[in-house]
């Protein structure tokens, strides 16, 4: 990937070499240079701001809670150390050594493994899909935040009476599915679009359109603002959360350690699946990211600070969601006991069984939930009302109420935020964050599209605007199927099925290719050259050994839960206002299929194509014109345009690089030069 930089030469070759080059020179044109980061910091807030995603906020805290707390970030943190950092660390390392997107990256170590970088394209195409819609709710919502009382407060009326739906559910829960998603009761019922979020995916796709216009000189910029600002809001919601009444029972509910979950294979699985996910490995988006960046950054060292404060931004919002949803649940659990007794209190009058009661009426309205829990205990449960069902109104089962993914943030946070002081502020803030959580996040994703494509095609590198515009415009085109009324269920598709399992793969043929085929001790050598230092050996066994068996049984447990359990998801259904599991319909579980392979197809056709020109003595170079070979010289001044040079001479590698250590350059970056010949 990198060699040593070449000493001096002696006079007559430098005569010699003069000569050459001069030979070579009228076949040379000097194309733009490379963009790279204005600063450091513009680059450590994108790598930020597109591993700290919408899963920090919702999912890390949701199998937290599922999977035994304490015993969860523990686990998490092991695996994150043994796998997640090594392998963030690999595509960090790769990716500013090569300089180039992920295609050109694994085409530069292996030609026959060029397929892993389209693979990441395809993903990052899926993924960015339905991400935007995410992003078009949370532009829903934020609109709707500007409402006094916010329109999710309280059930609308029909006639003189509450809407059946919202009351025989709630008032968030009846917003989210009828006024937001208007949704159909099954994935299997055909439906008009949804207007107002079409309107919001629109939105969404102008906004990330006009931030990755210019490419990395405009989503810099922008990362100041969407990559900084949410951990402003959520320090403000951690400064309100704990001084809310019942927070402290969220929290201390949230981080009870139960140890005996490490036996649960399917909890490894879970985590290993959210350490793969929260660092953005095998999208190509840090690859991309990181070819920006001068030879000389200390990539080892950001492996380790994005990755600490991606796992301190999981903690913080877990810290803020379990305070907020805390003091929901104990205001919920509270109104219920006193609903309870009130109807006991009530039924006392008419029946003499019900005189000898543990709780004396005045004190109803002051109860604790600690009294109620004993009362209930010991009499409550025990007690037959006609026409009314005493429950236990358990703060452990309202914790568990709505925590998971989309009903996190659109029904329980918002349910909780109704709760506050100047709900509308609160709301507002909580939604424009999800915003720029999901923006940012998105532009990496684009990044992981882009990058590679403008590196490896000409024809794209010249017109790169008008390449960001046609992307974005058919990812809203496409986009349109989650729109539609039944498009929540697509969305879940696609989250939990197009990109874990071919992302599995591509990272465990990353790791195999930058370990085995090009070498661990090779890689490690080159890192030692590009960092100034050498590299921990550790990393060796890590790369050949660790990672790769990690992968495969994630890989091995998912398909196995994939092929033991039939997939599922969430629907709501209108008539009993509640939400169930459905298992998908054939043709659905056809369609997750058919994107499984689409995404992971990649990987063998490079490999048959590189088998098929070699066989017919062809270069895979010579079949795609204006592809940009990689540098491995001295990636600061290396062109990346000269294949036609390197086939005709391949000692005038280096003379071209002595010649034009003097061509303009952007951010000292050469991007290419240009032969005649392409």
């Amino acid at each position: 990937m990198m060699t040593s930089e070449k000493p001096p030469l002696p006079a007559d070759d430098q005569q010699e070499e003069a000569q050459l080059g001069s030979e070579v020179e009228p076949r040379v044109a000097v194309e733009t240079a490379r963009d790279g980061w204005d600063s450091k910091v513009e680059y450590f807030l994108a790598q930020v701001g597109f591993s700290v995603g919408l899963g920090n906020v919702w999912r890390f805290p949701y199998l937290c809670h599922q999977n035994g707390g304490g015993a969860f970030i523990l686990l998490y943190v092991v695996l994150m150390v043994l796998v997640g950092v090594p392998l963030f660390f690999l595509e960090l390392a790769a990716g500013q050594s090569i300089r180039q997107g992920s295609i050109g990256v694994w085409r530069h170590i292996s030609p026959k493994l060029v397929g892993i970088g389209y693979s990441s394209c395809v993903v990052c195409f899926f993924v960015a899909l339905y991400y935007n819609v995410i992003i078009g709710w949370s532009i829903f919502y934020l609109g709707n935040s500007f409402r006094y009382p916010l329109p999710w407060e309280s059930c609308p009326m029909e006639g003189n009476s509450t809407v059946a739906e919202c009351a025989a559910s709630s008032p968030t829960s009846y917003f989210w599915y009828r006024k937001a998603l208007d949704i159909t009761d099954s994935i299997d019922e055909r439906s008009e679009f949804n207007p107002i979020i079409t309107g919001c995916l629109l939105a969404a796709w102008v906004i990330v359109c006009l931030a990755m216009y210019k490419g990395i000189k405009s989503t810099g910029k922008v990362m100041y603002f969407s990559s900084v600002f949410p951990y402003v809001v959520l320090l403000c919601f951690l400064i309100r959360g704990v001084m809310l009444d019942g927070a402290s029972d969220g929290i201390k509910f949230m981080f009870y350690p139960r140890l005996e979950i490490w036996g649960d294979v399917q909890v490894w699985r879970q985590a290993a699946t959210q350490v793969f996910f929260a660092l953005g490995l095998g999208f190509g988006s840090v690859i991309a990211y990181s070819s920006y960046n001068p030879r000389n950054n200390n990539c080892h060292r950001d492996a380790f600070t994005v990755s600490a404060v991606n796992f301190m931004t999981s903690v913080l919002a877990t810290l803020v969601v379990f305070a907020v949803l805390g003091f929901r649940a104990k205001t919920i659990a509270t109104a219920c006991a006193k609903r309870n007794l009130k109807a006991v209190f009530d039924a006392m009058s008419s029946s003499s069984s019900l005189s000898d009661l543990l709780i004396n009426t005045p004190n109803v309205e002051y109860v604790t939930l600690n009294e109620y829990k004993n009362w209930y205990r010991v009499e409550g449960q025990h007690l037959i009302i006609s026409d009314y069902n005493i429950t236990s109104c358990s703060l452990e089962e309202e914790m568990k109420r709505g925590v998971e993914g989309t009903g996190l943030a659109f029904i329980a946070f918002t349910e909780a935020m109704t709760l506050f002081p100047w709900s509308p502020f609160w709301s507002a803030l909580f939604f424009l964050m999800l915003l720029n959580l999901g923006l940012s996040t998105m532009f990496g994703t684009m990044a992981g599209i882009l990058t590679p494509l403008t590196d490896t095609f000409k024809t794209l590198r010249k017109h790169k605007l008008i390449f960001t515009v046609c992307s974005c415009t058919v990812g809203f085109l496409i986009g349109l199927m989650f729109t539609q009324r039944s498009g929540n269920y697509f969305v879940t598709m696609f989250d939990d099925y197009s990109a874990t399992l071919p992302l599995i793969i591509v990272v465990i043929f990353q790791t195999i290719s930058v370990a085995w085929v090009y070498g661990a001790d090779r890689f490690l050598e080159d890192l030692k050259q590009m960092l100034g230092q050498p590299v921990s050996v550790v990393y060796k066994y890590l790369w050949m050994y660790v990672c790769p068996i990690a992968m495969l049984g994630l890989l091995g447990a998912s398909l196995l839960k994939m092929i033991i359990e039939r997939p599922t998801y969430k629907a709501w259904n209108r008539e009993k206002a509640s939400e169930e599991q459905l298992p998908y319909p054939d043709w659905a579980l056809a369609v997750l299929t058919i994107l499984i392979i689409i995404a992971s197809l990649p990987v063998p056709i490079g490999y048959l194509h590189f088998t098929l020109l070699k066989r017919l003595g062809q270069s895979p170079m010579d079949t795609e014109a204006g592809y940009v070979p990689c540098a491995t010289t001295d990636t600061d001044l290396t062109p990346l345009g000269t294949s036609a040079l390197l086939v005709a001479d391949p000692n005038s590698f280096s003379r071209l690089l002595e010649e034009n250590h003097d061509f303009p350059s952007q951010n000292g970056l050469i991007e290419s030069v240009e032969s005649s010949v392409l």
